[in-house]
């Protein structure tokens, strides 16, 4: 499973206006879902792909990502002392899934920038970017597909997703066409937040890409866009529309995503998944059908 030369990269870098003011000393990246911050779940898929090379692009308040996965010796200690194996197990696990490695993103410039300041750490290898945003269900499989479609075809790949036609406008949006004996599908452009009749189809992009090193020449020369941003988007707009590159593949995610992007999607995407968990579902999902008649 080791994808050696694959190594991901995670921007968490963003200022999390949207959950202020619990951001204001703390990444949002760092909010508890359920028991466990938000980038841990996206460390754990990168580590369930076989990756073993992390990279997170951080901004202020960088310590407590970092922290949280250094080793805790005293916590470890105090826990094995009490025989507490269990919560043992989760505080070791958040320090052993993988080498985990920071950069600073220095202003928020935007997705491409900060893709951008991964490029000493990741060299000529291709790398997946996952962002903090999307959490995707660990036993739906996603990363492993586009690492795989990535490796046959050199393209770089993208996930994409159905929604809504009306809500393809908070979303990039895809033109595809089929890819022979394939089940990914080839992309001949992107729109970004289109309006939905200007929309090429209802296939949205989410946060999941394995790109090729040769995205950080594009992303160099790539202009700031909306927002005064350099935006992702644009560089693989070109890598797509380039005849001589490989270009982009998408591979179509049906499996769950919960969305953390905001404030009511974060509450959702708590509910569940704690539903969902062996320990807490037994007791919360009988209470929440009360509750709801009770609404």
């Amino acid at each position: 499973m080791g994808h050696q030369k694959i190594k991901a990269v995670i921007p968490a870098a963003g200022l999390g206006t949207r959950f202020l003011p619990a951001t204001k000393a703390m990444p949002k990246e760092m909010l508890p879902v359920v028991d466990k911050p938000a980038i841990q779940y996206v460390v754990e898929e990168a580590a369930a792909a076989g990756i073993e090379d992390i990279l997170v692009i951080i901004g202020r308040n960088k310590n407590a990502i970092s922290n949280h996965f250094d080793s805790v010796p005293e916590l470890e200690v105090k826990l094995m002392e009490k025989g507490d194996t269990g919560r043992l197990e989760r505080v070791m696990k958040s320090s052993d899934l993988a080498d985990i490695h920071f950069v600073r993103q220095g202003e928020p410039k935007g997705l491409g920038h900060a893709v951008l300041r991964a490029r000493t750490h990741v060299g000529d290898s291709s790398f997946a970017v996952l962002l903090g945003d999307d959490l995707m269900d660990e036993r739906d499989p996603l990363l492993t597909e586009m690492i795989a479609e990535h490796e046959r075809t050199g393209a770089a790949v993208v996930a994409l997703m159905e929604v809504d036609p009306s809500s393809i406008h908070m979303y990039g949006a895809a033109a595809v066409e089929e890819l022979e004996g394939s089940d990914a599908v080839r992309v001949t452009g992107l729109v970004e937040k289109p309006a939905q009749e200007d929309a090429p189809s209802n296939l949205a992009i989410i946060g999941r890409y394995v790109l090729p090193a040769s995205v950080f020449d594009v992303l160099e020369r790539t202009e700031p866009g909306k927002g005064g941003e350099i935006q992702l988007t644009d560089a693989l707009q070109e890598l797509a529309t380039d005849p001589d590159g490989p270009g982009v593949a998408g591979v179509i995610f049906r499996g769950r995503r919960y969305d953390t992007g905001d404030r009511v999607d974060y509450i959702k995407a708590i509910v569940q998944l704690a539903s969902d968990r062996e320990d807490l579902g037994p007791e919360l999902r009988p209470w929440l059908k009360d509750f709801a008649e009770r609404l």
